[in-house]
């Protein structure tokens, strides 16, 4: 992956995010989308030696799109200044599938590389059960906030959204009622990219991940009671 031509082109979009300019440099976009899903693919690979889960995540649906969905949004700017990918064991983004952890990256024009792993703002349905198997499994949630090597690359689990209360019917005093009252169930890490060695990308994501796995383990086991017809 070319990084030096990626970072350009995305500093040069959030400058001009516009249809014409994007469209004129469309044929820049086209190449650094095939680098970025060969990028995503040799990753997956990666992740398979020690997450066989993901084997068979397709790249391509890995990958989001770089358009905004602008409909409900004030904000008008088409494009996203950004490259990013989601690799799951399924196409978890399908509102069907009701949320499930996910191993997720991108890229700004500034070179920075944000890492992240879990679950952002799940659906209500599947935070209830986050939240439930907290109480259930209080020993081997206490475990994973404690893991080492995913406190060491990523710090606490995020604390965006969080609730000033806990939520309603769970304990306000159980022991983990800090983390009953997430939204999210996600950590996250920023570095900052070697332009001149792209061939450290995809080991440093998979390294970071490898960290990560205890929380996704952890979440896999949770389970979403099924709803009455």
């Amino acid at each position: 992956m070319h990084l030096r031509d990626l970072t350009q082109f995305l500093t040069e979009l959030g400058e001009n995010n516009n249809r014409p300019w994007f469209i004129m440099n469309k044929p820049r976009y086209d190449i650094l989308r095939e680098e970025f899903l060969a990028v995503v693919t040799e990753l997956i690979a990666e992740l398979a030696r020690f997450d066989r889960q993901v084997v068979a995540c397709n790249p391509k649906k890995a990958m989001f799109r770089i358009n905004r969905d602008i409909r409900f949004s004030n904000d008008k700017r088409p494009y996203k200044t950004r490259f990013s990918a989601g690799i799951t064991p399924l196409d978890l983004r399908r509102p069907s599938a009701g949320g499930g952890p996910t191993y997720y990256f991108h890229i700004d024009g500034d070179g920075t590389m944000l890492i992240g792993a879990g679950e952002y703002l799940p659906p209500p349905p599947r935070l209830k059960a986050i939240r439930a198997q907290i109480v259930n499994d209080a020993p081997g949630f206490a475990k994973l906030i404690k893991n080492k090597p995913l406190r060491a690359t990523f710090g606490e689990l995020q604390t965006e959204d969080k609730l000033q209360r806990p939520p309603k019917g769970f304990d306000p005093d159980h022991p983990h009622v800090e983390y009953l009252k997430l939204k999210s169930f996600f950590v996250w890490t920023e570095v900052k990219l070697k332009l001149n060695a792209p061939h450290l990308l995809v080991p440093q994501l998979a390294a970071a991940y490898k960290d990560a796995l205890p929380l996704v383990t952890w979440l896999r086991a949770v389970e979403v009671a099924p709803t009455a017809d």
